[in-house]
């Protein structure tokens, strides 16, 4: 065996040459400057085990990153930072072939004339623009990166060639860039002061962005929007275009939530009889495939939630469409499901009666109804239940909940949609504007109308752009203020600046101009001020956070809209008629949370109706799985399952460690320590009730705590009515613990595809 030192390596150029151990000795060394408890010599030992004649220096390169990532552990959590410095240094040297990056100019000069970034930005900035702007880049911020924030940066974020695998830029350009390109319209007199301060907060992770704009706003490509909603109707027209704007959207990073309620079910007439329709599946098949048929610039994969209500004459049919079992034929696997529910079938639940389910098509007014008007719908409800010439069949409703909370616990992937709490605790007049449905990961809530052609200008399909604050970084309330501002500025910007790939779209979105700003970090914020998910000691600050963030988004949405006007559609939201979202929260809440409001509400309500809302809604509650991991942050609202979690990417394995683990280690109140999710559902309860659209709420049940290790139906029934009582507008994810290593997350990105993650 060759000693490790008589080694020959590989150089970039194919010449070989002996290895030199020393260099190799001192960026170690260099990256290990200034962290507690770790040892450049073990990093070197698991390294040189590996290293074998005519190896790459590439390959050296990415072996020590590999060992010191391998030695992360909850008592040695720095080699994080050891394995992400080592990191940094192989992509720079990959993109510049030195570890100094270029002058901010020369590096978009060559990848503009590469054909890798936007020409505009050349355009539109000054060569002493670029200047001043060089001068205020701090590449040294790229070390306060952790490990698996660089691998997740340079797998899906950095702009690359994925064939070859060669990086172009480092993160510190990305997050400059983002900030050029965003404000690049503002008036020179005032858009640098911006463009330092967006890049100095997403820089240093107070504001967190979406997969969409980090990976894309830079680029030629312009379509940024996370969320897209889509409503299809009830006749083949509708059907075709709703199927067509499917891959328009899942080519261009978004993740697709299809309403598809409308359509009748099996067996109802179709041209007055001559024959008969064939029901949802074969059409959710057809939305199936057109999800699944493009991949997501090669990052991910395309995926949608389909929603239904309750009461559909299928719906036994379509709560089993997920599971394993049947044949393909009756199945339709790779969609996720939003059933849409409302006080009626709940009612009919408590009181041990029958639900009645019909074709959509056979009830006149009923279906719209079920969205607009809740009392209109019951009394539609009766009249057609006591109808012998409508078709409808009736099943017990405990019988129905039960199937469907059964099919919920087995995929984990059934959601729910209370669509009566999505429109009378919304920013929308149901009248006018309806909330009809959800997205994929169920935290947006907007207004939609089916199309009947691809370029249908009546019909609206909802865009939604995401951002996030990072709680992890607010002191006081008062911290929220200065993020929330830059993000409902680069925001609002960036829906001028991209493109619609369908004219639906783009009249929803220059008509609301709709936001959905949400939070990272909150188990570590809980943790920081010692209070806890399941005990109630959180209740307080949750409320005085989430109060913050809407009154501050707010405010920032009302200067925006004295500076360049309300959105076109200001007066169909409820703003307009001086409602607030503490008006309309479900008061039930009251009993479980007496935290007063501490902002200056009645000012904020004079100032909305007078000059208007830039933006008709601003707060969504998304999952963030990437983007937490770039800031190193716990995900979204989530508890963290263990203090050292490990995440399988595509790129490999991934150790993340909670912040500040060495001092708050007994401070987290970790997933499957909770007793139950009563303490998590009351907290997502006092979120909404600031919150303008939805939140993607999960509920987690441990089956070892139960008799016979099975979770019993009527706690998940307890659990769902619950969050009904509370005012909870759509649940998300059903995790049940499997036995497996807490610290193991799952195999698969929560997301399906990821695609409305930030």
């Amino acid at each position: 065996m060759t000693h490790i030192d008589k080694i020959q390596v590989t150089k970039r150029d194919g010449r070989l040459e002996p290895i030199d151990l020393d260099k190799i000795h001192k960026v170690i060394e260099w990256a290990a400057h200034g962290l507690d408890n770790v040892s450049v010599s073990q990093v070197e030992l698991k390294s040189h085990i590996q290293f074998y004649e005519g190896i790459k220096t590439r390959d050296i390169h990415e072996t020590i990153i590999k060992s010191a990532a391998d030695l992360i552990s909850e008592d040695t959590p720095d080699y994080q930072y050891l394995a992400a410095r080592l990191a940094i240094f192989h992509l720079r040297k990959i993109a510049y072939n030195k570890f100094t990056p270029p002058h901010l100019y020369d590096h978009v000069k060559k990848l503009t004339d590469a054909g890798k970034y936007d020409q505009h930005i050349l355009a539109d900035y000054s060569r002493a623009e670029f200047d001043e702007l060089e001068e205020y880049l701090d590449h040294w911020r790229d070390m306060n990166l952790a490990y698996a924030a660089v691998e997740q940066m340079a797998g899906k974020y950095l702009v690359q060639d994925r064939v070859s695998k060669t990086v172009f830029e480092s993160p510190q350009f990305l997050y400059m860039l983002v900030g050029m390109c965003l404000f690049s319209r503002y008036e020179k007199s005032e858009r640098m002061n911006y463009v330092k301060r967006f890049y100095d907060a997403t820089s240093e992770f107070k504001i967190s962005l979406p997969t969409p704009i980090m990976s894309g706003v830079r680029t030629p490509s312009r379509q940024f929007s996370s969320c897209v909603l889509i409503e299809c109707g009830d006749s083949l027209d509708s059907i075709n275009a709703t199927t067509s704007a499917i891959v328009r959207y899942v080519s261009q990073r978004a993740g697709i939530g299809i309403n598809a309620g409308r359509i009748r079910a099996l067996g109802s007439p179709i041209r007055g009889g001559e024959a008969q329709h064939t029901g949802c599946i074969p059409f959710y098949k057809l939305f199936q495939t057109a999800v699944k048929c493009c991949s997501q610039g090669g990052v991910r994969g395309g995926a949608a939630t389909l929603f239904y209500p309750l009461w559909h004459l299928e719906v036994e049919s379509l709560l089993v469409l997920k599971n394993n079992r049947g044949v393909e034929d009756n199945r339709v696997r790779h969609m996720d499901y939003g059933v849409q529910l409302n006080k009626t079938m709940y009612t009919r639940l408590i009181k041990g009666q029958d639900i009645s389910l019909f074709s959509p098509g056979d009830t006149p007014g009923l279906y719209d109804a079920f969205f607009e008007d809740q009392d209109k719908f019951e009394e539609l409800y009766t009249k057609y239940e006591n109808d012998p010439s409508i078709r409808s069949r009736q099943i017990p409703a405990a019988d129905l909940f039960s199937l469907m909370m059964q099919e919920r616990a087995s995929t984990g992937r059934i959601y729910i949609q209370n669509v009566d709490h999505c429109n009378t605790h919304s920013p929308f007049d149901a009248t006018v504007a309806p909330i009809r449905q959800s997205n994929l990961c169920m935290e947006i809530a907007l207004p939609t109308k089916p199309l009947d052609n691809i370029n249908d200008e009546e019909g609206e399909i909802a865009l939604c752009t995401l951002s996030a604050v990072n709680l992890g970084k607010v002191e006081h309330v008062s911290d929220i203020e200065e993020p929330a501002e830059l993000i409902v500025r680069a925001l609002d910007a960036l829906l001028d600046y991209q493109d619609y790939p369908v004219k639906a779209a783009q009249n929803g979105s220059m008509r609301r101009r709709t936001l959905g700003v949400g939070v990272i970090n909150y188990a570590y914020y809980l943790a920081k001020n010692s209070v806890r998910y399941s005990d109630g000691s959180a209740i307080g600050l949750t409320h005085q956070t989430f109060e913050a963030l809407q009154f501050y988004l707010l405010k920032a949405s009302n200067k925006l809209a004295k500076e360049q006007g309300a959105c076109p559609a200001f007066n169909e939201t409820t703003y307009s008629q001086g409602i607030l979202p503490i008006d309309t929260y479900k008061k039930d809440l009251d009993q479980i949370c007496q935290e007063p409001l501490h902002l200056d509400w009645e000012t904020l309500r004079t100032e909305i109706t007078t000059h208007g809302l830039r933006n008709s809604t601003l707060t969504a509650l998304m999952p963030s799985e990437t983007s937490s991991q770039i800031a190193n942050a716990t995900n979204g609202i989530e508890p963290p399952r263990g203090l050292v979690s490990i995440k399988a990417s595509k790129d490999g394995i991934l150790k993340q460690v909670v912040p500040e683990i060495a001092t708050l280690k007994d401070q987290y109140e970790l997933l499957w320590q909770m007793p139950n999710n009563d303490g998590y559902i009351k907290l997502v309860a006092i979120m909404q009730k600031f919150v303008d659209q939805s939140i993607s709420a999960n509920t987690n049940y441990d089956p070892v705590r139960y008799e016979g290790g099975r979770v019993p139906m009527k706690i998940l029934l307890k659990d769902l009515l619950n969050a009904y009582k509370l005012g909870v507008k759509t649940l998300y994810y059903h995790n049940t613990r499997d036995g497996a290593n807490d610290a193991q997350a799952d195999m698969e990105d929560d997301c399906a595809g990821g695609a409305c993650k930030i």
